[in-house]
């Protein structure tokens, strides 16, 4: 009796729902293959990352993920729209408090050149890495994943 109440009444009042955020995967052709951007984490061990953030107002996530790449690593991307690739899930933690369960739509960036100014560049660092190299850098299992198998994704994800 008391296990259906729990799981019928009580525990989906208490669960909160996962938050969604927006992923910019900067990448570029280089001679030996794709390259990928990865940036640091402005808190904490500087962990790298990809450029992401909240939902904008006003517009969709390939608008989102643009916005979020130039203001936190300098990308002047290349005309064509960004192409929702793949999504992961991590525990951000919020103003200081308990981990938020959150999952990131991530979207392919082509890159046409690094800004030397932008809004974020005085807190993170940014670097090129072949994908193998950027999934074992990240922490998230899930985008580990992305990582390796991003030039895969890309071609899948351009397909009619």
């Amino acid at each position: 009796m008391f296990s259906r109440l729990w799981n019928s009444y009580l525990a989906p009042l208490l669960g909160r729902p996962a938050r969604v955020q927006i992923a910019a995967l900067c990448h570029r052709s280089a001679d030996d293959g794709p390259e990928v951007l990865l940036i640091t984490s402005t808190h904490g061990a500087h962990r790298w990352i990809l450029p992401k953030g909240w939902p904008m107002s006003g517009t969709d996530g390939a608008g989102t993920a643009l916005q979020e790449a130039w203001e936190e690593a300098g990308v002047k991307h290349r005309g064509q729209r960004p192409i929702r690739i793949g999504q992961y899930r991590y525990k951000k933690i919020v103003n200081d408090q308990l981990p938020v369960t959150t999952d990131v739509d991530v979207y392919a960036v082509e890159v046409e050149k690094l800004l030397d100014s932008y809004p974020d560049m005085q807190s993170r660092e940014r670097k090129w890495m072949a994908p193998a190299d950027a999934a074992e850098a990240v922490d998230e299992e899930q985008l580990k994943t992305i990582l390796a198998d991003f030039p895969a994704l890309l071609a899948n994800a351009r397909q009619p």
